[in-house]
């Protein structure tokens, strides 16, 4: 195994959780929470991952991912891989506002700096020192917001739908589809979990999500796939 490929598939695994975004109708609302997850890589204890959604001020939250390498990995990632999104909810939906990247290298090649105008419907900014300015559609989310509104459809129940997400300089649709229910085992002890796959069309890489609807729908399993292998998976550790 290489190391080298490492940077950008732990960078990536801070964006395990994430999907797209669906407008539903869901019993779901916005409240704190702080979750670390271990991540293997390949099989391989590889590190964690800590998201926190927390409130900033009366209209306007944060939603925060801390990724961290352990023993062999932290030769390809020193540093801590972090990602925060600034968002408001309008009706229960989560609409993000600015979103901010960092790999955790010295270089800016993989950073990610985006502003969603809500008046304009542009998205503005740099991604891996790139200029980016798209026409937003109404229905967008950023690599962390788009989290919340999984939740907000699994709660609902939503079999499947079409999803939206801005990834670097691009928007992405993807299809977010309901595979089944299990019982899994967890640090927090067993979970009933809802299983969800997201996949953008055509492609050969997978995410598949393991929800629980007794922590308000939060992920506490995350496994991407390309094709039939499993690149890697995240397991919850800590909840409060």
């Amino acid at each position: 195994m290489s190391v080298e490929n490492f940077r950008p598939a732990f960078a990536a695994a801070a964006l395990a959780l994430a999907g797209a975004r669906a407008t539903v109708a869901a019993d779901w609302t916005p409240t704190h929470f702080h979750a670390t997850y271990a991540v293997q890589w390949k099989g391989i204890n590889a590190g964690t991952s800590t998201i926190e959604l927390r409130r900033k001020d009366a209209g306007t939250w944060e939603y925060l991912s801390r990724s961290n390498a352990r023993g062999l990995f932290r030769i390809a990632i020193p540093d801590t891989v972090a990602q925060t999104s600034e968002l408001r909810f309008v009706a229960g939906e989560a609409q993000p506002l600015r979103f901010r990247a960092d790999d955790g290298g010295d270089s800016t090649d993989r950073d990610i700096a985006l502003d969603f105008d809500w008046q304009r419907m542009r998205i503005t900014g740099v991604a891996e020192n790139r200029k980016v300015d798209l026409e937003m559609p109404p229905d967008i989310h950023d690599s962390m917001t788009v989290q919340l509104a999984q939740m907000r459809a699994a709660a609902a129940g939503v079999a499947t739908v079409a999803l939206h997400t801005v990834d670097k300089d691009q928007v992405k649709e993807y299809d977010f589809t309901r595979s089944g229910t299990q019982t899994i085992p967890t640090s927090l002890g067993e979970l009933e979990t809802v299983i969800y796959e997201s996949r953008r069309r055509g492609a050969k890489r997978m995410i598949r999500l393991w929800m629980a609807p007794s922590l308000g729908y939060l992920p506490v399993r995350a496994e991407r796939y390309r094709g039939d292998k499993l690149e890697f998976a995240m397991a919850i550790r800590e909840h409060k």
